[in-house]
């Protein structure tokens, strides 16, 4: 199912869409909240740096200076602070959110900007590192002709995330959601994908719609969800292991206030 084109453009997919309600209430949309510091100016003044500066840095170290963040009704606050990207030598649009039952039907809403690009997806309340995270990224894809490459980095909290199961050579064979026990080691936390994958959520997000009589009551859909299905599937999907590497989800008062005692 992969072609062989070489994108000559890589998106930025950003959904912006939650709620926060775990670490309600906020003064502030939860991915602008201040967790480190960066200097400014031709004086170099410190400055506070929101958490979601961090996930556009990596994107803009890796040369993916377009991106699209999705928000929800209210969040107006994001588009007010970043503004057009200028201020981070990036461009940045805004799209709106449609149906709430998760990040697969927030994404779908970018399908007509990007159905034709390579996208990288970053989550904005997550602090990843190392800092070439996307660079190794685009680089697997751009070797493999990938439809999807994940991002894997070891689990701290296993019942929190998406667990990867791998094989014996070490190729993704299942994922696993929030699993309440598991021997797994390792998690994903970005990804790049080429618009084969893209092809195939719109369509999973379009059959939910089309064949779940109410929305409102089913779980909630996470890109995981359609990970999995594309491996059943048989998309052809790689990896990059960051062995050392770190991801903090401020989601959490807990590790909220640990990525506020550990940025830099």
């Amino acid at each position: 199912m992969s072609n062989n084109r070489n994108y000559s453009e890589v998106v930025g997919l950003i959904p912006a869409a939650g709620t926060a309600s775990r670490i309600a209430p906020l003064p502030c949309s939860k991915e602008l909240y201040p967790v480190g510091f960066r200097s400014v100016g031709s004086d170099g003044g410190m400055r506070p740096k929101v958490v979601s500066h961090y996930l556009l840095e990596k994107m803009q170290l890796a040369e993916i200076t377009k991106a699209f963040i999705i928000l929800r009704d209210g969040k107006w606050d994001i588009p007010a602070y970043f503004g057009d990207g200028k201020g981070l030598d990036m461009n940045l649009a805004y799209l709106m959110m449609d149906l709430p039952y998760g990040a697969p039907f927030t994404l779908d809403q970018a399908y007509p900007f990007v159905k034709d690009a390579l996208v990288a997806l970053g989550f904005p309340d997550i602090m990843i590192e190392p800092d070439d995270v996307y660079i190794k990224l685009l680089l697997k894809q751009t070797e493999t002709n990938a439809d999807i490459v994940l991002g894997l980095f070891p689990a701290g909290n296993p019942q929190k995330t998406d667990m990867v199961e791998l094989d014996e050579s070490g190729r993704i064979r299942a994922l696993h959601i929030k699993p309440e026990q598991t021997q797994l080691t390792y998690t994903w936390q970005i990804a790049v994908w080429t618009p084969v994958f893209t092809r195939y959520m719109h369509k999973y997000v379009s059959n939910k719609k089309e064949n779940t009589v109410n929305l409102k009551h089913q779980k909630e859909l996470f890109v995981g969800d359609v990970i999995h299905a594309a491996i059943g599937d048989h998309l052809h999907i790689e990896s990059v292991l960051f062995q050392d590497g770190t991801y903090i989800d401020i989601g959490t008062p807990e590790d909220l206030m640990r990525a506020v005692q550990t940025s830099r």
